[in-house]
């Protein structure tokens, strides 16, 4: 009832309670003005456990100063073991605002280890959930390894409540993290869970997952050209990234180094190996970042992705790190039925085929043009990327392109690609191009993997062999047993009929298919 009156107000709560008599009207009336605080409350209160003995955790300052008493603490520990993942207790609010959020963020933390310390127990989780209440980006890099660590010590589930704190914190860090988590994490069910919650974040956002993650891209603090200055406190350097998003050291003269220099005798003591150190971990997160973007950038090519031109200026030529991808593509504009196509300069202007300036549209729509999409185009561009020496971060007028034969195009199987032996780990390496393993069966054993085409259709390879969960190297080569399209992944005889043809498929996703597969099978032997 109060759930309906919070969502509805009181009055239509009311109205349906007058229909069963006074009592029920007085009931409810007594109901709807109890303390909201109060309402909240269980039957039974829940008791600290010695973990969480307020002696054992830092103090939490007052904002107005000052620091909270240990009977407030002993309170604000019994809200939060009282709150529920995303239903916090009603007082927390009052709570977080009365309090400095930084040491309240510690205090998480250290209860959080507490808890762990603890050995977990189930009845404490509210010590990891109270991390998406009080945490902050400082929680957010100390709980991301602890995320990544557990699906190996058997606690996925706790791992996946970790992503529910993740995407509690909602900080542009934590954001970061689980888009992170959904690319890189090397467990399966939680890589999943992580696109789920990112994809749950996004919807909320009113973006889709792809558009959240453009706006996730970390800018590691450097200035709008790419660069960041290292202090050594007697000597500086400005460090920035070419067009391959290598580092570039200039000393103070502007003098280009190979590398930045190890501190010297009259480099301060304190700041020099510091400021090393923040390099060397820059240099480590610009790789990482880059990779994920070529990835990202070749896919959005292959599905056709589309962008404003006001979000392909902001996101990707106004990005620190992206834009040097972005100079060393092709790209199209797509405006009042005129589609031009075009490059980034390293002034950041826009260049057509000739040289000529062009001026992007505002209403138009930018696109990472396939190959087969720019058709005869492609030579004349690749003379361009040659002339001025810009070599490509992914094969783009360079890329290999396929077709159906008619037969193919009008059956549902690749018989050219079928009982072809291939040694498992180059079925493995599809992974990387978004194919999916199918679910372990007998003994472990993965019998198929899949890639999505579309809704309702994915090119499925069954493998003679199969693949051992846990155990890949059991069974070294795998035979392409049957290679066909389904509207599911699954075993092909499975009794549906075979009704899907690969002429429903765009040329580009039908060219890409065959990249896939001719990759896997090439220099193998039948």
């Amino acid at each position: 009832l109060l759930l309906i009156a919070g969502l509805h107000g009181d009055a239509v709560v009311r109205e349906a309670a007058e229909g069963y008599g006074e009592k029920a009207a007085a009931a409810l009336a007594g109901l709807l003005a109890a303390d909201p605080l109060e309402r909240a409350l269980p039957t039974v209160m829940p008791e600290l456990p010695q973990w969480a003995d307020p002696v054992l955790l830092p103090q939490i300052e007052v904002a107005s100063g000052g620091a909270l008493p240990a009977d407030a603490v002993r309170h604000l520990l019994t809200m939060l073991a009282l709150s529920a993942p995303g239903e916090p207790y009603p007082g927390l609010a009052d709570a977080i605002r009365a309090v400095d959020a930084a040491s309240a963020a510690e205090f998480a933390w250290a209860l959080f280890e507490q808890w762990r310390a603890a050995l977990l127990p189930a009845e404490g989780a509210w010590a990891l959930h109270a991390l998406g209440v009080l945490g902050d980006d400082g929680t957010v890099h100390r709980l991301t390894p602890v995320i990544r660590a557990w699906p190996g010590e058997n606690a996925h589930h706790r791992a996946v409540e970790g992503l529910d704190v993740l995407a509690a914190i909602g900080s542009d860090a934590a954001l970061l993290q689980l888009h992170t988590l959904a690319q890189r994490v090397r467990f399966k069910a939680l890589k999943a869970r992580a696109t789920e919650k990112i994809a749950e974040v996004a919807a909320g956002l009113g973006l889709t997952g792809e558009q959240l993650s453009d706006r996730l891209v970390p800018d590691l603090g450097l200035d709008a050209d790419g660069s960041t200055v290292v202090d050594y406190g007697s000597r500086t350097f400005t460090v920035g990234f070419d067009e391959q998003l290598r580092p570039c050291v200039r000393d103070g003269d502007g003098k280009l180094r190979k590398d930045l220099p190890k501190p010297g005798a009259r480099d301060d003591a304190e700041l020099a190996p510091a400021e090393r150190k923040r390099f060397s971990a820059l240099k480590k997160e610009v790789r990482a970042i880059g990779s994920d973007q070529v990835r990202r950038l070749e896919a959005a090519m292959v599905t056709d992705r589309s962008w404003t031109a006001r979000e392909f200026t902001e996101l990707f030529v106004g990005h620190p790190l992206v834009w040097h991808l972005v100079r060393r593509l092709v790209w199209l504009s797509e405006a009042d039925g005129v589609t031009t196509a075009f490059r980034v300069a390293d002034d950041r202007s826009f260049a057509g085929i000739g040289g000529e300036v062009f001026a992007l549209p505002e209403e138009a729509t930018v696109r990472l043009p396939h190959p087969l999409r720019l058709g005869e185009a492609v030579a004349a561009w690749s003379e361009v990327f040659a002339e001025y020496a810009i070599v490509q971060p992914f094969p783009q007028l360079g890329r290999r392109v396929f077709a159906l034969t008619e037969e193919e195009a009008a059956g549902h199987r690749l018989g050219r690609f079928e009982g072809i032996k291939v040694p498992t780990g180059k079925v493995l390496g599809l992974e990387r191009y978004g194919w999916r393993r199918g679910n372990p069966e007998d003994n472990g054993v993965e019998r198929w993997i899949s890639k999505r085409l579309g809704d309702d259709c994915h090119l499925v390879i069954a493998l003679d062999g199969g693949i051992a969960v846990g155990a890949v190297d059991i069974y070294p080569e795998q035979t392409l047993e049957t290679v066909w399209l389904d509207v599911e992944p699954s075993d092909y005889w499975h009794g549906r009929p075979h009704d899907l043809r690969f002429d429903r498929l765009d040329p580009v996703t039908a060219s890409e298919l065959l990249a896939d597969l001719t990759a896997l099978t090439e220099a193998a032997v039948s």
